[in-house]
């Protein structure tokens, strides 16, 4: 009887803890304001007799927020040890004054002349040892003891004089926090002592890097260096050394936002949040391992010089970079939002083109849709000078005029303003979209194991669970990016995307929600090696063998211009990216087979019913995803639920009560809505970058 008490105690206090914090991180945040909106604004750019003119200027085109400071550590301290907040105090003064509130940043990011000249051991260095210089932004070593100190010493200094007041909401660490690699003398002894407190002694080490290949093996932890590819060279890297420094990497980076966290909560008033702004395409930082951050928000540009959807594609932007960071990002916290979106052509593109009017506002509602509760913009002014003098901003260069950016930023602002007044509180999800309701599992370090050893040059790690949330979405499924820890039981359908590491818990955990109802997807590239990045010394991808109901006797790929083919239903699929070759067990489903090369008739799509539910296993992976999304619908029917069918780019969501719709592609898309809905803002024939949003 105690045995299954202790338990279920364990379960009460676990979501206890965790519907507790998703509390503290609501409380942020007004359920009927439905999102806040923000803008960076730079007083330091710019002369003083201007300041109240861009402030009241802020408060008039509708923004509720300003965001300051963020780089502004050498008017801070422009001296070591000497602080001066006066201009600081005057500009948050003003944004009382206007109405707005304040979201105070740390300047870590960008370290003052001072510290690079006397003390030139707080930068970090490169893969060819050579010191960073002063010049930019993210080149100090984050884990360096007196640059750590000189960090610790501003943020307790603005905590002291902003943490108590009422008009700043919250606090962004950092800038874009990429966990960068750092070879430097400080980072190679973090590094040692992340071993030391990973593995214990160093012959675990060894067995975990597998160190007897090619005379690798250390004798003490002192021996070891940071492995770097640019001396070892790419032939003779390890590949279980540089996962671990991936990992190092992103450990030091968490703790560092950590560090900084717990600074400002001795000083802070608990109405105050903490986050930070992730970039979207985030290869290095890992939000999950932070401990002491409320919630991560993420930096957006859609926009740099890509082709995208249709001939208008350039002007429109890469539509998966809200899709996944917003769903992603909500893994830290429960809640997210677009700290940083571009306002307009940007500085860094391969080329930089005038967006299609209305792609802004498109940005924002996509955001908007996908959850965000803020909605903030890099920048308020475009400068006149410096290495983004090109970045456009939400006012022109004359200092009063709002670029088109500017003006879609104020159209959204206005209408949020009049979505606020439908709002209804404690309205539930419509049961045809909870019937749909999605999982992507996803760890990071699963894509830094496999784009190490991609096998293809076609295999394009990130966007490969991506394009998994784009089939779900285009099906008309509400799609969550999860962590593994995360509860399976909330959704209906579970994808697992190349899950390269597993161990035995997972897998059991799969089992498990399959066996109690769910329809679990999983991909090839699955399973193939353990937490350490080895093989199993059994057959591929042995783990999931049980669960799967079949084996994975090998695997192929084909050159760019190969054709492979794949039959299911009696529809051929091209392939020529990534092929399993299935044995199935007895009582196992064959969905799809090959159609051609050596081994045709060979199963590369199984399922097996488990329990109540259902396991499919893709072992192939299509270039176009018409394969993908026709077994993903296939498996909503089954499961009872009803599907859509939205053509890419287009994109619908339900939140708070309302439907929203954006479109990507370059093609009008008339939106089959029920006759009887209200629509609220836009029109049912969506245009490239049109909106639109609606009741039922």
């Amino acid at each position: 009887m105690v045995k299954k008490t202790i338990p279920l105690i364990l379960l009460t206090l676990l979501i206890s803890i965790i519907k507790v914090k998703s509390q503290e991180t609501s409380h942020f945040f007004s359920e009927k304001d439905l999102i806040t909106t923000g803008i960076y604004y730079y007083p330091e750019h710019w002369k003083e007799s201007q300041w109240e003119r861009d402030i009241k200027k802020i408060s008039d085109m509708g923004y509720e927020f300003v965001h300051l400071a963020e780089f502004a550590w050498f008017k801070m301290e422009p001296e070591e040890g000497k602080f001066d907040f006066a201009w600081l105090d005057k500009v948050v003064g003003l944004c009382v004054k206007y109405k707005l509130k304040v979201l105070m940043c740390t300047p870590s990011a960008t370290t003052p002349a001072w510290m690079r000249t006397d003390y030139p051991e707080t930068f970090i260095m490169d893969g060819h040892y050579t010191r960073a210089e002063h010049g930019t932004r993210g080149l100090a070593s984050i884990v360096n003891p007196r640059y750590r100190l000189f960090v610790e010493k501003i943020v307790a200094e603005m905590a002291r004089r902003y943490g108590q007041n009422k008009d700043v909401i919250g606090w962004q660490l950092d800038n874009e926090p990429d966990a960068k690699p750092d070879y430097s003398a400080s980072s190679q002894e973090a590094f040692r002592q992340w071993l030391k407190k990973r593995y214990k002694t160093v012959d675990a080490l060894n067995e975990a890097w597998g160190t007897a290949f090619w005379s690798q093996w250390y004798n003490s932890f002192e021996q070891v260096m940071i492995h770097n590819t640019n001396l070892v060279g790419w032939w003779g890297n390890n590949p279980h050394a540089l996962l671990d420094f991936k990992r190092y990497c992103a450990d030091a980076q968490a703790e560092f936002l950590d560090f900084q966290a717990a600074i400002l909560r001795n000083h802070i008033s608990k109405q105050q949040y903490i986050t930070t702004n992730y970039t979207a395409v985030s290869t290095g930082s890992d939000p999950v391992r932070t401990k002491k951050l409320d919630f991560a928000a993420y930096t957006a540009y859609p926009n740099g010089g890509s082709d995208n959807i249709g001939e208008l594609g350039f002007r429109l932007g890469d539509s998966r970079v809200i899709l996944f960071a917003s769903a992603y990002y909500k893994q830290l916290g429960g809640v997210s939002g677009v700290m940083e979106i571009q306002p307009g052509p940007v500085n860094w593109g391969s080329y930089n083109p005038l967006l299609l009017p209305g792609t802004v506002r498109m940005w924002l509602y996509h955001s908007f849709a996908a959850g965000g509760k803020l909605a903030c913009s890099y920048r308020f002014r475009q400068i006149l000078y410096g290495a983004e003098q090109y970045h456009s901003g939400v006012i022109q260069t004359d200092g009063v005029t709002p670029s088109p950016g500017g003006e879609e930023y104020m159209q959204f602002m206005k209408e949020i303003k009049e979505l606020r007044k439908q709002y209804r509180p404690g309205v539930k999800m419509p049961e045809k979209l909870a019937t749909r309701s999605t999982a992507i599992l996803w760890n990071l370090e699963n894509y830094w194991t496999i784009d190490r050893q991609k096998q293809t040059t076609q295999w394009d790690t990130w966007n490969y669970p991506v394009k998994f949330m784009e089939i779900a979405k285009s099906l008309g499924a509400p799609v969550d990016v999860i962590p593994e820890t995360a509860d399976l039981s909330k959704y209906k359908v579970v994808i697992v995307p190349a899950y390269e590491m597993v161990d035995s818990a997972l897998v059991k955990k799969w089992n498990s929600y399959v066996t109690d109802g769910g329809h679990l997807i999983i991909t090839c590239r699955t399973a193939t090696k353990n937490r350490m990045g080895h093989f199993w010394e059994g057959k591929l991808a042995a783990p999931i063998s049980g669960l799967i109901g079949a084996q994975v006797t090998a695997t192929d790929m084909l050159s760019v211009y190969g054709k492979g083919d794949v039959l299911m239903n009696e529809k051929h699929y091209d392939w020529n990216n990534w092929s399993d070759l299935l044995l199935p067990n007895q009582g196992t489903e064959i969905l799809a087979s090959y159609d051609n090369q050596f081994y045709k008739g060979k199963a590369a799509v199984t399922k097996r019913k488990v329990g109540k539910g259902t396991v499919t296993y893709i072992g192939v992976a299509t270039d176009n995803s018409e394969l993908e999304k026709d077994l993903l619908r296939d498996i909503y029917i089954q499961a009872g639920a009803t599907v859509e069918n939205y053509p890419p780019g287009v994109f619908v969501y339900w939140r708070d009560g309302f439907y929203m719709a954006v479109n990507y592609s370059s093609a009008n898309y008339t939106m089959g809505i029920p006759e009887t809905s209200k629509i609220l803002i836009g029109e049912k024939i969506l245009k490239p970058a049109g909106i639109l949003v609606w009741k039922e």
